[in-house]
């Protein structure tokens, strides 16, 4: 059986615990055709008006619409959930976990093009999607794109940012291949996925624009502080941190 990739985002009613999906949008990339899936859903829990903000999902447009696991699209997810297959997602950790809310654990190796793109440009001021969108100049070829898949582009909706994210995925693919000749790209980028990223300069508090090299020699205590007191640290800068001070 060919090897199946599933390009996929979701949008939901917010970012909370209970929050849940409202639309699930994938394209599936490994057979002659690709497959392209984009449905909305309802749900009990009311989308917040920053969401909305956000995707332009409002409540009438789900009335009468299946629940998530309903929907042709999350029964293919689950026909497509092997360990043979790929899933590629912008943020990863989020879009699974609201998947997980719907019953959906993957069974698949995740490529998460959010952390690989901080492996592979560290330096760039921002990892978001539409930021590589721009800096990458991705919206002069997405309109061909979409042309040819029959897909309307808009930003934000799910399959709008798969698309984009497909497109993405080509340049990370060549930065992989270009960084780490002689490997194989696909399975670099699952492997960049789950290596921890060494954070070199602080993005945020009273250091901000300082090394971590730095801090490590000036300042230890505080960033021993960081480690023992900031129970949400994120776990890059965590690893980052206690790099640095053992170094």
């Amino acid at each position: 059986m060919a090897i199946q990739y599933v390009i996929l985002d979701t949008e939901t009613t917010g970012a909370a615990e209970i929050d849940r999906v409202i639309q699930l949008g994938y394209m599936v990339l490994g057979a002659k055709e690709i497959e392209v899936h984009n449905e909305l859903c309802s749900t009990s829990v009311p989308i917040s008006f920053g969401a909305m903000e956000v995707h332009g999902i409002v409540p009438a447009m789900l009335e009468g619409k299946p629940e998530c696991t309903q929907t042709h699209a999350y029964q293919r997810l689950l026909e497509l959930n092997t360990p043979n297959n790929y899933m590629i997602i912008h943020n990863a950790p989020f879009d699974l976990g609201m998947l997980a809310k719907e019953g959906f654990i993957t069974q698949m190796k995740v490529i998460d093009t959010l952390r690989v793109a901080k492996h592979l440009f560290p330096e760039e001021e921002a990892h978001r999607l539409q930021y590589f969108r721009y800096k990458m100049e991705l919206y002069k070829e997405e309109q061909k794109e979409a042309d040819a898949l029959g897909i309307e582009v808009k930003a934000h909706d799910a399959i709008g940012d798969v698309l984009v994210l497909k497109l993405l995925l080509s340049r990370l693919r060549e930065a992989v291949q270009k960084q780490f000749p002689g490997e194989n790209p696909v399975e670099k980028m699952v492997d960049l996925t789950n290596t921890p990223i060494l954070i070199q300069t602080f993005r945020f508090g009273k250091y901000k624009g300082k090394t971590l090299q730095e801090v490590a020699s000036s300042d230890a205590g505080y960033l021993r502080w960081m480690l023992t007191s900031m129970e949400n640290l994120d776990e890059d800068l965590r690893y980052s941190i206690n790099h640095f001070l053992e170094n």
